[in-house]
């Protein structure tokens, strides 16, 4: 059985927010039983942007994270309300709003925080992935309205997802939580790792083609016409930065780091 597949480029995504409020349009005010009520027009966020900046003046960035359901395999909210949450063959998870009329408890069953509370109709909601829409729509809602190519949905088979995972570098979101979800994104670092960023400057010039090398990954960089460089995608630890082969700086990282202007 073909499963769905949502895929998050965090480095397309500028905020721009169509991606709720195209969810919002569908849901907002429309009942689409059996699967969901409607969702309420304040609170939920089904589709959820999260947002985290990195580094120190002037060298700083911001990235985006579209956050929803992750649609997991291995769910923790099916496991502990097997009553009333299934998976279907697809890969979607849905809350079914009849039996899980009054379980309030159902919200804090999901370590991603992708549930809410409908106080008016006493249930727990969450992402369908537009599962009303799919069996005349090749997308979700949010899917469609996206702009810049940020949110891709797939219907594979497990083999073809697994070749496109391998090829793109694609990732889960808290890896760590083990729940395999249908939910991927790609140049994640962008979000959850560091960055080791600085300029090579000689008296008061930038200095513009310095090699500068990060020791413990053997990784080089050219500097730009300003003379900046930057590491990314780094875990927290120790690191040495070499500029022509010397080194300058031994640096140890638990936030993005701007080691500021470097003389050569």
């Amino acid at each position: 059985m073909k499963q769905r597949y949502l895929v998050v480029d965090v480095a397309k995504c500028f905020d721009c927010n169509n991606c709720f409020m195209s969810c919002k349009d569908e849901h907002v005010d429309n009942d689409w039983l059996p699967y969901t009520y409607a969702q309420p027009r304040h609170g939920h966020r089904w589709m959820n942007i999260l947002r985290h900046e990195r580094g120190q003046f002037p060298r700083v960035d911001v990235a985006y994270l579209s956050m929803t359901c992750q649609h997991c395999q291995d769910a923790p909210c099916m496991k502990a309300n097997p009553d009333c949450i299934e998976k279907k063959e697809d890969g979607i998870v849905w809350i079914d709003p009849a039996k899980a009329k009054g379980k309030k408890a159902v919200v804090d069953s999901c370590p991603y925080g992708a549930i809410y509370w409908n106080e008016e109709n006493d249930v727990p909601q969450k992402c369908t992935m537009c599962i009303h829409l799919l069996d005349k729509w090749e997308t979700p809602r949010c899917v469609h309205s996206c702009p810049s190519g940020a949110l891709s949905f797939f219907t594979l088979e497990k083999a073809e997802m697994d070749k496109k995972v391998a090829e793109e570098k694609l990732e889960h979101y808290k890896a760590d939580l083990n729940t395999n979800p249908n939910v991927y994104y790609k140049n994640l670092y962008r979000f959850d790792k560091l960055f080791i960023a600085g300029g090579v400057i000689s008296g008061n010039d930038c200095v513009e083609g310095a090699t500068v090398t990060l020791k413990e990954s053997g990784e080089e960089l050219k500097t730009n016409a300003y003379g900046d460089f930057k590491f990314d995608g780094l875990d927290p630890g120790e690191y040495t930065v070499a500029v022509n082969g010397k080194d300058v700086k031994t640096v140890k990282i638990e936030t993005s780091l701007n080691l500021g202007a470097i003389e050569i």
